[in-house]
């Protein structure tokens, strides 16, 4: 018999996101509910105020957290969904472990059976309780990529090969992303274009800006292209890209993006600017570089990258949470 996992799935995006890619790799191991959680304002209290409790959980709007016989393991997914953990375990008679996805606070640390953290936020004498991985779990496996390259390698064929993807985000806590860095962004990609040949499947998000991606766009405006920039009303080709590409271009500024690219297997050359990365994402990317999974865009030799390995958060949790007895 399967052991049931419950996931408290909240308004975290980003956090709820990276639980599903793990529920993908658990569920031929584990049966998995999504338990919605919808919040009051009292959620906004510290977890040492909100404790064991459903304080915070608006009741009506939120799934059912009451029952006769509770999960043998919770996903938590936020510092607010720990406290609606804690609640589930007391009421199994301390029976379910708690899997905490990021860092919650000092609150409730001995509860939890396994807390999940990114390298970069490695912490010194850290718990046995505590488990690094490099970069973000996500949900571009093995499997949907299989699947979204049947879907785009069709539409992306007259293109001339090779294939590069680039990925751009934008704005990161306070710092934009300068005309600057997008014109050192597109000089960079049209030199690695110009000595490579080929096409690019180029993406913006809404954290670009409408300058910098005209200032790429212009610089770019030469080499063949297929588009999904921010605003345009089309189908999503971002796992199409992440298919079917034969190396990609990232922007160093979010976790997700470059360990989706680095998921892939293929070449991952990552944009890192002046003036822009904070020291968080600085760490982020040179463990990436360590861990031999990607190359920095601008290296001398970056044209003769080649991945060690493949990053596969998911499944590289889902085995350590399949461990817990």
């Amino acid at each position: 018999m399967k052991k049931l996992l419950w996931a408290l799935f909240d308004d975290r995006t980003g956090s709820v996101g990276q639980a599903k890619g793990i529920i993908m790799a658990l569920k031929h191991n584990l049966d998995v509910v999504e338990k919605k959680i919808v919040y009051t304002r009292w959620a906004a209290l510290p977890n040492f105020i909100r404790g064991k409790s459903l304080l915070g959980v608006n009741i009506k709007e939120s799934s059912s957290l009451k029952t006769n016989i509770y999960p043998d393991l919770v996903l938590s997914v936020s510092r607010r969904t720990l406290p609606i953990a804690r609640y589930i375990r007391k009421m199994s008679g301390n029976k379910t472990k708690i899997i905490q996805l990021m860092y919650p606070g000092k609150t409730g640390i001995k509860d939890i059976e396994l807390l999940i953290l990114s390298e970069h936020d490695r912490k010194k004498n850290s718990p046995q309780n505590f488990f690094y991985i490099t970069g973000c779990p996500h949900r571009a496996s093995t499997e949907v990529l299989k699947n979204a390259k049947k879907d785009w390698e069709s539409v992306f064929a007259p293109l001339p090969r090779p294939w590069t993807t680039v990925i751009i985000g934008g704005a990161i806590k306070g710092k934009p992303f300068s005309v600057d860095n997008a014109r050192l962004l597109a000089q960079e990609i049209l030199d690695f274009k110009q000595k490579q040949g080929g096409s690019i499947l180029i993406t913006t998000s809404r954290r670009t800006g409408d300058e910098p991606q005209n200032v790429i766009m212009a610089y770019l405006k030469d080499i063949p292209a297929y588009t999904f920039l921010w605003g345009e009303k089309k189908e999503n080709p971002y796992m199409g890209f992440l298919a079917c590409a034969d190396n990609h271009v990232v922007t160093g500024d979010t976790v997700s993006m470059c360990s989706e690219a680095c998921s892939t297997g293929k070449p991952v050359f990552i944009f890192r600017g002046h003036n822009w990365l904070t020291k968080k994402h600085l760490r982020f990317v040179q463990s990436l570089f360590d861990g031999g999974y990607a190359v920095a865009l601008e290296d001398e030799n970056a044209f003769s990258f080649t991945p060690s390995k493949r990053l596969d958060c998911a499944n590289l949790i889902a085995n350590k949470i399949l461990e817990i007895r």
